[in-house]
């Protein structure tokens, strides 16, 4: 159900409908809401008489002493210009004036956010060319440690002379929730959180005070650095378990005493770590005495069970391997499941080339740190090397003895600890790859052993992901041989195909189209041949071959799906197909149409409005062999534009298809105007309906055609 607003004010209304379906609408009628309240705000503060209001005021309880809400405010950029402008509220949010703020896109990414500024660039530039990032909303975080949203969107449905379209967002900073952190304030125990690097990212009162450090000390920086007495390696390894395992985790530790204090709760604090699939939930309380396992110990340090971290560890991230197939979504693994169960703060990893190390990833590292390092021989003396040509990891407790091992190679920080791991798959060399640590640390030799045995975990699965990208890339090649390279040139008729492979798995798939001569007309051809591999493309190449071969022949719609039917029921692949088979004059415009267990094409007119073109068809083909395929005729006038299309673009898992064909119908509909090129309305009308989803499971294949208006063919 959509939620309604309604503002009136002097017999004025101001309303805004229900929700819409569409991202773009939704932020552009969220923007226009905005500006009415302003407009509200400003015709209240100017309002000659006082403001009254029906009741009594009530009362509310007093917010807490939180960081206060972060308010939002918009900003749009131009790229064929340069230009970026942002609105007042954007500017008190960044704390920058207008007359600090130079108008770049670089200053506005720098201001929302140092420490991802090359991402939100990124974003941006994909935005621009109507290539959405895979995940929007974008989550970032503020110069304070706080996490910012940020959306994005094109509202003019036309590129610029630059090629890329104008750019609008928003950036909304929530701040804490209000409510949450105000009952959390009031509990008796501490409570504090942990993202997965380790930082603070919410502590109540309590928990600020028997960490004995003040709030503002503990937000947004790492636990280690608000709490140095915690940085005990039985405390590291309990909380990197935790990480790894869903259960809970309770452990005790010693505090030392507060010199400010003459005295305090007990020795000892109780501390209980919550796993979640984001953050650490922490609680924290005084003991007045210690279980008797923890006297037994030495009564130092902390006490409970042995930590299972190092058998979760290869368990867990093994499991995360297996999901990956590139070798991004791999690197990707290392630092989501990897780096934080150590405790790492940097990551690099590099793959064997031509006996050549070329940078893959990296992460955390300074800008442009590891550039030199890029492309370097394995004649070469550095450690990463060492690493892959002698087969043995390195580990390094400082910068001092890296420095003292290597002299004179660079170094991107004054301390902290190094480990090269060599990835080494079925005894043939992948690449070596770089943990960093911020700190000075001693790695034992279990810790040794569970890296050097991750690493052969890594180097399995990226040499997978190599294997993987290559049979792909040679699969995508045959799937784009099999497909018309051009589509035939006619005086009266503009036609244009696009094709996007789908993002799951790497085998070929069975869609086609094609364009064909027939007489004094055109065959228009769109089909989808069930399932994927090398068998559907095969069978693909023989039906378009087929229907071709009938085309040329000039024989009529029905006979054409009748004589490919019986061909698929006689090669007998264990496979059928979905076909749409078009002839169209161009002179009169007069098209007859059948299909065969295929999506309804659609018509767009002239005046921009499209519909479904409802056409009675028979079953599959290579099903029945003594299927019927009816013949529907239709008019096509000058301008409008017949889509063709798969079912991949309107058919998503959980959604029902007649919803995405209505998507489909409502995007071609909007893009662009009567005068567009039929091959710039492709490229939308194709990604629109598709850009919604990161994982694509099927194929996509769409068709457009039109007759060109009679100006345009007096030119010719």
């Amino acid at each position: 159900m959509g939620l309604w607003c309604l503002l009136a004010l002097d017999g004025r209304e101001f309303g805004l409908g229900p929700a819409a379906t569409d991202a773009a609408e939704v932020l552009s009628a969220r923007e226009r809401l905005t500006r009415v309240a302003e407009e509200l705000a400003a015709r209240l503060e100017d309002h000659p008489e006082a403001v009254a209001w029906d009741g009594e005021p009530q009362c509310v309880r007093r917010r807490p002493r939180t960081r206060p809400w972060g308010g939002w405010g918009r900003f749009a950029w131009d790229p064929a210009s340069g230009v970026v402008t942002a609105d007042a509220s954007l500017h008190a949010l960044l704390g920058v004036t207008p007359a600090e703020f130079d108008g770049t896109v670089q200053a506005l990414a720098r201001a929302l956010s140092p420490a991802d500024t090359e991402r939100v660039l990124a974003a941006l530039e994909e935005t621009a060319a109507s290539r959405p990032p895979p995940s929007l909303p974008l989550y970032v975080r503020a110069p304070d440690g706080g996490l910012r949203l940020m959306e994005f969107w094109t509202p003019d449905p036309g590129p610029s002379d630059a090629g890329s379209r104008p750019v609008r967002g928003f950036v909304l900073d929530p701040g804490p929730s209000v409510a949450g952190d105000a009952a959390a304030d009031l509990l008796p125990e501490g409570v504090f959180c942990l993202d997965r690097l380790g930082l603070v990212a919410y502590a109540n009162p309590r928990a600020a005070q028997l960490l004995q450090q003040p709030r503002d000390l503990l937000l947004g920086r790492s636990l280690w650095d608000g709490v140095p007495w915690l940085n005990q390696p039985d405390f590291e390894d309990h909380l990197r378990s935790a990480l790894l395992s869903p259960e809970p985790v309770h452990l005790h530790v010693r505090r030392p005493p507060d010199p400010a204090q003459d005295s305090y709760e007990g020795d000892w604090l109780a501390l209980s770590v919550y796993p979640g699939p984001d953050v650490l939930t922490c609680t924290v309380q005084p003991t007045s005495r210690m279980p008797d396992s923890a006297q037994a110990a030495g009564g130092a340090g902390t006490a409970g069970a042995t930590s299972l971290a190092p058998l979760y560890r290869p368990i867990v991230l093994a499991i995360a391997l297996t999901e990956a197939v590139t070798a991004r979504q791999v690197s990707a693994v290392v630092m989501r499941e990897l780096l934080p169960a150590f405790g790492g703060r940097r990551f690099a990893l590099y793959l064997l080339q031509d006996r050549h190390l070329f940078l893959a990833w990296e992460s955390g590292f300074p800008p442009g740190f590891l550039a030199p390092f890029d492309g370097v021989g394995l004649d070469e003396q550095l450690p990463g090397v060492e690493t892959l040509t002698t087969g043995r990891p390195l580990f390094f407790d400082s910068m001092e003895q890296l420095s003292a091992a290597y002299p004179g190679i660079p170094l991107d920080a004054t301390e902290g600890a190094r480990a090269f791991l060599p990835l080494i798959a079925s005894g043939r060399p992948v690449g070596s790859c770089i943990l960093g640590f911020d700190g000075r640390r001693s790695f034992s030799g279990e810790e040794r052993s569970v890296l050097t045995a991750l690493a052969g975990l890594i180097a399995h699965a990226m040499e997978k992901a190599q294997r993987y990208e290559s049979e792909a890339a040679l699969a995508r090649g045959l799937q784009q041989a099999l497909l018309p390279r051009r589509l035939t040139d006619h005086p009266l008729v503009e036609t244009a195909g696009r094709y996007l492979p789908g993002t799951q798995g790497m085998e070929v798939g069975g869609d086609w189209y094609d364009v064909v001569e027939c007489g004094d007309g055109l065959a228009l051809v769109i089909g989808d041949v069930q399932g994927h591999g090398v068998q559907a493309a095969a069978t693909m190449g023989q039906l378009r071959s087929a229907v071709r071969a009938f085309a040329l022949s000039d024989r009529p719609p029905d006979e054409v799906m009748s004589g490919t039917n019986h061909l698929l029921i006689d090669l007998d692949p264990g496979q059928f197909a979905s076909c749409c088979y078009i002839r169209l004059d161009p002179a009169t415009g007069l098209a007859r149409a059948a299909r065969a267990g295929h999506p309804p094409p659609l018509l767009r007119n002239p005046d921009g409005s499209t519909r479904v073109l409802d056409l009675p068809g028979g079953v599959v083909l290579g099903v029945d062999p003594s299927a019927r395929y009816p013949v529907t005729e239709l008019q096509v006038e000058p301008g409008a534009v017949l889509a063709l299309y798969t079912d991949g673009l309107v058919e998503r898992p959980g959604v029902d298809i007649d919803d995405g064909i209505s998507a489909l119908r409502v995007a071609l509909s909007r893009a662009g105007n009567p005068s567009t090129r039929l091959a710039d309305l492709a490229r939308p009308a194709s990604t629109t309906a598709a850009r919604h989803t990161a994982e694509r499971p099927d194929d996509i294949a769409l068709l457009l055609a039109t007759r060109r208006p009679e100006r345009r063919r007096w030119q010719r």
